[in-house]
């Protein structure tokens, strides 16, 4: 499995290219995609979001939360920010659930660098 960030997928949706879109196509051809559940509710609460695009979105498979993620995701922002480094609360919370669940995360914001390097969080694209 991998999963996907809202800003990959927006390129995705949007026609753009990137490693990150490639990689996103290539684990929806395979059936590998998932999504953390904040990328769906960041994507969900776009009000001009095509009602065949939501009714797609519904047919991935969302990581399920798991017991301790709002103290662990708040741990691990605590590591970003103690080194003076951006780590926005959104994108804490879809790292953890990559961790959680051992999957990679396509993304083309940069951010994540952050998250990466006091975790163990593999970035794709």
């Amino acid at each position: 499995m991998i999963a996907a960030d809202t800003s990959s997928l927006i390129a995705y949706l949007s026609g753009d290219r990137g490693t990150d879109v490639e990689g996103l196509e290539t684990a929806l051809s395979e059936s590998q995609l998932c999504l953390p559940p904040v990328v769906l509710t960041e994507l969900l609460s776009d009000p001009k979001l095509p009602g065949a695009v939501a009714r797609a979105l519904d047919q991935i498979p969302v990581l399920e939360i798991l017991d301790g993620y709002w103290q662990r995701a708040g741990h691990l922002r605590s590591r970003v920010l103690a080194l003076r480094r951006k780590a926005r609360l959104a994108d804490t919370l879809i790292a953890q659930s990559c961790l959680d669940h051992g999957v990679p995360l396509l993304a083309r914001d940069a951010d994540y660098r952050n998250l990466a390097r006091v975790s163990n969080l593999t970035l794709l694209g």
